[in-house]
């Protein structure tokens, strides 16, 4: 497997952070992170709350992402898939802290930091408090896939089927995990 972009790095054992440069302006790639209809291009739909505390739903429709089928082995995500989240800190439009899986103050955190690069934007994510290996493994290809997607989306292209890059980075990120 030849990857676009480097993988993303352990910076502790509960940590990943990935890194890009991705080729629209901050507020460009802003509007993709708070925008329902934007976001949905990429990651997941849904309404989100605009202030520290809000309460929404990530709302999952992979099969849209670039309109690849769901393998046998991810068939539970054929389906609408929805996860609650909370808005823990929004400084439009440099930074997005966001609780993953859950509103609870329990659950894993994910920060995406914006900042110019060039022509471009410099797009850091950081998901904290990952509970195990596994979880990390998973967690990582799924961000990375996710991110293909969007930069594929600010180039304008159609997304390269992401069940099967989602496969090939598994594979990768299991050897690369520790």
């Amino acid at each position: 497997m030849t990857l676009k972009h480097s993988l993303g790095t352990q910076t502790a054992p509960a940590t990943l952070r990935v890194e890009r440069i991705l080729p629209a302006p901050v507020e460009r790639v802003w509007a993709y992170l708070v925008d329902p209809e934007k976001r949905r291009t990429w990651l997941a739909g849904g309404s989100m709350a605009a202030a520290p505390g809000g309460v929404f739903e990530l709302r999952f429709q992979h099969s849209e992402l670039s309109g690849e089928e769901a393998p046998e082995h991810y068939a539970a995500y054929r389906k609408t898939h929805i996860q609650k989240s909370r808005v823990v800190r929004i400084e439009p439009p440099k930074l997005l802290t966001i609780t993953w899986g859950s509103e609870s103050d329990a659950a894993s955190e994910v920060t995406f930091e914006l900042s110019p690069k060039g022509d471009g934007t410099q797009f850091v994510l950081t998901h904290r408090r990952l509970p195990d290996r596994k979880e990390t493994v998973s967690v990582a290809s799924g961000w990375h896939a996710h991110l293909e997607v969007l930069d594929a989306v600010l180039h304008e292209r159609k997304p390269q089927g992401f069940w099967t890059n989602l496969s090939e980075l598994e594979a990768a990120y299991e050897a690369h995990v520790r």
